[in-house]
């Protein structure tokens, strides 16, 4: 244990010593974070890009920019979903619901400061969780198979409808399962099987997630500023960027157990940050007071450092399962794997024997990322709020642009851009209706996990859903969805502490 704590200290001060390493590092964490603020160029996206650039470099230098690109983009979607309200990356969805809010109360300074600060401290402890607890969660995460994987993915759609739904739960619900409709759309992955594409070609592939998250949050925004019903944000001319101690303080006990949250999921194959984040922040929300509670989706920053924290920790969780099983804990994961065969490397069971130490090389190296992530995103956020000053006529028709340049760029294919107005138009309709748009997105970017691993367990069972009850994990998750949904339901919600609290009574009377 001596010698590793002795070799990452070594390592780590190599890399701080040499200059051309520190430049490619606050660099790749720049880019990175103009990848993840731009809707449409995502973390996957960055990662692939400039996996072809690294070809040719040595191991370290070529994980230094791509982790510190990886860093950068998950944390970057934060800026215009707490700006404008545009979720740069879904990761980002959750981050918006409390960080438009803060921004609107001319607080966006402090926003980003929390974000910038929280996503620097998940980093940090997911990277403790990959060094000391990866053969534990790696062996855990072993345990999920299709129904898992269904239960999880229903289980992120329901709480993500609760949470965001300012009328009628129900409400969240359906925007949810529109979402996972609109997942089941193309040819299924199982037998090929073209599904509500109308015999056009261009819908053989499925729906895109980027047109389809630009759409539902940028236009429904661009129509609203436009139409003068809603103006953006106003921003304090001297805003505070650099958090509080006391605002880290008083939230801590939510900043370790979203980084737990965080390492969790991460470490499940498939899953990603985006759930990540709304997990995170129905944690936070229900384990909160009262008069807590009653700021979620107001601007609380409880909600903010939650989400925040949750899904840079992923990114360490993530990472858990990539090295020690070669299989990728999320999508720019997956792009990681395919950087590191490029260079020679094969993650899984035995990388500790034929890459001794590599496991403290990346943590080291993640370290300087988050570090400069969080230099960057200092710097940067005294300026980026200095849009908010801009008159909103000026600005919003640039986001139009960039929403067009965002879902074009994703495959250069003029479908895409067919398929981001009509969404768009739809989430406006939607949102006038007070229908929450978070949940159609989610829906959507989970639905095809959730189609494909129902549809394979049933067949491995032969259409039989008993398996769901003799697996423990799968059962545990079951309990909890049937729970979200019957909370959420007044008379059986009183019902069931009606009936609970004649139990107790009962209980405490026999022991009396």
């Amino acid at each position: 244990m001596l010698e590793q704590f002795l070799y990452f200290f070594k390592f780590l001060f190599e890399l701080v010593t040499e200059p051309f390493n520190l430049f490619i590092l606050f660099g790749s964490s720049l880019l990175g974070i103009l990848f993840g603020s731009m809707p449409g160029l995502t973390a996957t996206l960055g990662v692939a890009l400039l996996t072809t650039l690294t070809y040719g470099l040595d191991t370290s230098t070529a994980l230094i920019s791509l982790l510190g690109l990886y860093v950068g983009a998950i944390y970057g979607g934060s800026y215009p979903a707490i700006l404008i309200n545009i979720p740069g990356t879904p990761a980002a969805a959750a981050t918006a619901m409390d960080g438009y809010p803060l921004a609107e109360r001319g607080e966006g300074g402090k926003a980003l400061g929390l974000t910038t600060t929280a996503s620097m401290i998940g980093t940090v402890i997911g990277l403790i969780f990959l060094v000391v607890l990866s053969p534990l969660i790696a062996v855990l995460a072993l345990q999920f198979t299709s129904w898992e994987f269904f239960l999880l993915a229903l289980f992120g759609i329901v709480i993500s409808g609760t949470l965001t739904s300012h009328d009628l739960v129900v409400k969240g619900w359906i925007a949810g399962f529109i979402g996972l409709f609109l997942a089941t759309i193309g040819r299924d992955t199982l037998q090929f099987f073209p599904r509500y594409t109308f015999d056009t070609s261009a819908l053989d592939g499925g729906l895109e997630v980027v047109p389809v998250l630009i759409g539902a949050f940028g236009i429904p925004q661009v129509i609203r500023v436009l139409s003068e019903k809603q103006t953006l944000a106003k921003a304090k001319e001297f805003a505070r960027i650099l958090p509080e101690f006391s605002a880290i303080v008083r939230n801590i006990k939510h900043i370790f157990r979203s980084a737990c949250i965080g390492v969790g999921i991460g470490s499940v194959p498939g899953i990603g940050e985006d759930i990540a984040g709304w997990v995170s922040y129905s944690t936070a929300k229900n384990t909160s007071s009262p008069e807590e509670q009653k700021k979620f989706g107001t601007g609380s920053e409880t909600a903010l450092i939650s989400s925040e924290t949750a899904n840079n920790a992923c990114i360490g969780g993530a990472l858990i399962p990539l090295l020690t099983l070669g299989i990728p804990g999320s999508p720019p994961a997956a792009m990681l794997l395919g950087a590191l065969l490029l260079n020679g490397i094969i993650p899984g069971p035995t990388i500790e024997v034929e890459h001794p130490n590599f496991l403290l090389e990346v943590t080291a190296i993640m370290v300087l990322a988050s570090f400069a992530m969080w230099v960057n995103g200092m710097v940067l956020a005294k300026q980026v709020i200095k849009l908010l000053q801009i008159p909103a006529p000026l600005f919003i028709p640039i986001v139009a642009v960039l929403c067009v340049l965002g879902s074009y760029s994703l495959g250069l294919n003029f479908f895409d851009l067919y398929l981001m107005i009509p969404v768009g138009i739809i989430a406006f309709i939607l949102g006038e209706l007070k229908f929450p748009i978070s949940p159609l997105v989610i829906g959507l970017v989970l639905g095809g996990m959730a189609d494909e691993s129902l549809r394979r367990a049933l067949m491995l069972s032969e259409g039989s859903f008993l398996p769901v009850l003799q697996r423990p994990v799968s059962l545990i998750l079951l309990l909890i969805i049937i729970y979200c949904v019957i909370s959420q339901i007044p008379f059986l919600k009183n019902a069931i502490n009606s009936r609970l609290g004649t139990i107790k009574s009962k209980i405490f009377g026999k022991q009396a």
